[in-house]
């Protein structure tokens, strides 16, 4: 086989990995732009490399996305842009390939928004060790060969991970029948329209919270922790005006989605997302609101809308 064949032969087989590298460096990340810059990174380290030494190309590449995204999460600036309080994970439409395996509760439950959100108070190896044995299954052996540690060192990290969000975690967990989420958010968006706090109170729990990034205008998140105040916030931001369809660029449609698994619901002129709010839902009743408008969280998501096909919006002009 000639250099040229080589070349071909050795590219393809970094893109067969392609997908499965995007959804470990997401998970890794939160960011989807962040994960496709680690994976070119990794591309062009395969490049570099001396690929006939490499014994098994998929081993490789899963040690190299992962200390280039640990790389990442340790900078500087990294610190400073994650600080708490002050990020949000950046939400994917379903059936995206970035958010990858999905065949387990745990796979399921490690690309959750509040999942990805609650793995900002671990450490960085942590998080790693987290990630690389409850989404991708890797024991302990490879995990300690991927990010050079003991194998006793990644069973303390996965404890401790386990631990800590465990314990951040609010309400009982579990996954949500998609008939009964989606009847709950109807009922959400509806009563938010409609102006009936009473209502919107009686959806959520207790102890509910709203988190919005206030469209990036903030530094900080905005945050609500009433069921009263978080009705009278999503009274006031589901009522449509002049002021936000032109801050929109559009009257928008309102549709249903599924985001990071969770349901949501999508505020779309013209084919562009430009709000997302998504929902977490335990016991019945709406624990979590994050509301997400920041143009630069919502690029791939976009990109998926619009290759998702047209439907039935919930309401048609807002």
């Amino acid at each position: 086989m000639d250099s040229t064949a080589n070349d071909r032969f050795d590219t393809s087989r970094f893109e067969a990995n392609r997908n499965r590298l995007a959804s470990l460096a997401y998970r890794l990340l939160g960011s989807a732009a962040d994960a496709e810059d680690a994976v070119q990174d990794a591309f062009l380290h395969w490049q570099a490399a001396d690929r006939q030494r490499i014994k098994v190309p998929e081993a490789w590449l899963t040690k190299v996305v992962t200390n280039l995204c640990l790389d990442r999460l340790r900078s500087a600036q990294a610190r400073r842009e994650r600080s708490v309080g002050a990020w949000l994970p950046e939400p994917l439409l379903d059936g995206d390939p970035m958010l990858g395996p999905a065949d387990t509760f745990e796979q399921r439950e490690s690309v959750s928004l509040a999942v990805l959100t609650l793995m900002e108070r671990l450490s960085p190896l942590e998080r790693a060790v987290y990630v690389l044995r409850e989404a991708f299954s890797h024991n302990h052996a490879e995990i300690a060969e991927i990010l050079d540690i003991t194998d006793s060192a990644s069973q303390q990290h996965l404890h401790r991970a386990r631990h800590r969000i465990t314990a951040a975690r609010r309400g009982g967990g579990g996954e949500v029948d998609p008939a009964s989420a989606r009847r709950i958010v109807e009922e959400f968006l509806a009563a938010a329209v409609s102006g009936r706090t009473e209502r919107l109170v009686a959806l959520l729990t207790d102890d509910a919270t709203a988190i919005s990034d206030g469209a990036g205008l903030t530094e900080k998140l905005l945050r609500y922790d009433t069921p009263q105040r978080i009705a009278a916030i999503a009274r006031a931001g589901f009522t449509s005006t002049p002021a936000k369809q032109r801050l929109a660029g559009g009257i928008s449609a309102v549709h249903y989605a599924l985001v990071n698994g969770a349901p949501a619901i999508l505020f779309v002129p013209d084919g562009r997302v430009v709000g997302a709010v998504t929902f977490d839902i335990t016991g019945g009743r709406i624990a979590t609101v994050r509301g997400i408008a920041a143009p630069t969280r919502l690029v791939r998501l976009t990109e998926a809308w619009r290759q998702h096909g047209p439907d039935t919006p919930l309401i048609t002009q807002w």
